[in-house]
């Protein structure tokens, strides 16, 4: 069988196309969010779309331990090749936003242990660790929330929010917003609890876009979803 030009490629060769296309005022705007890459992420995954999956080369590319050669290997990789000791590992290792955020939502969320992980994040002692624990049971709270105990999350929230490293308090925000768009039954708590807490009430917000304080987002959601 003819050697493929897929099967040649090497780490070498994706590390150098990277550091080809590292560009200082990415690099500049990216460190600001705590993302230590130069790489256009539309030029990232325009090289993805073309390395295609290859587990091999992603799970080597992780190993690197660069931020721009992870998003690559999260772009490029098998979600569902993953074992769950693998993954939990991983995400400890992830401690840039943006790797930490495509790890969640790109690989994590489509492999069978996904229920395993966020039992096991949800209450970990590492905020970090325990934010992606959050991210995951939201995803629940809106897709496939039976099982789920909102009385309890928002007692959690209400108690632990305020209080909570940043982004461990955006993860467990963004679940309070969550309960209280899908679920009538919690929506008049979930605004009380947002109203008296007020964590992020001042996060700037560019025209367009909704606020991340939980009133305001649940009823501009609640209002979208009444007008269709």
């Amino acid at each position: 069988m003819a050697e493929t030009t897929q099967s040649r490629t090497t780490v070498a060769e994706v590390m150098a196309e990277l550091a080809e296309l590292d560009d200082p005022k990415t690099r500049a705007v990216n460190e600001k969010h705590g993302d230590d890459h130069g790489v256009n992420l539309g030029k990232l995954r325009a090289l993805a779309k073309r390395l295609k999956t290859q587990q091999e080369l992603a799970c080597r590319l992780w190993e690197t331990g660069d931020t721009a050669a992870r998003l690559l290997a999260l772009l490029i990789c098998r979600p569902k090749a993953f074992g769950r000791d693998e993954l939990n590992a991983m995400l400890r290792e992830a401690r840039t936003p943006k790797v930490h955020d495509w790890l969640v939502n790109y690989v994590v969320k489509k492999n069978p242990h996904c229920e395993e992980l966020r039992l096991a994040w949800y209450a970990d002692p590492d905020p970090v660790v325990a934010s992606a624990g959050w991210a995951l049971t939201t995803e629940r709270v809106a897709k496939k929330p039976e099982g789920l105990d909102l009385a309890g999350l928002l007692d959690v929230v209400e108690a632990e929010m305020k209080d909570a490293p940043d982004r461990l308090q955006w993860a467990m925000n963004h679940c309070l917003a969550q309960i209280g768009i899908e679920h009538e039954e919690h929506r008049s708590r979930a605004l009380d609890i947002g109203e008296r807490l007020e964590v992020l009430k001042d996060y700037p917000t560019s025209p367009g876009c909704t606020s991340p304080f939980v009133p305001v987002w649940i009823n501009e959601m609640v209002s979208r979803q009444r007008a269709e």
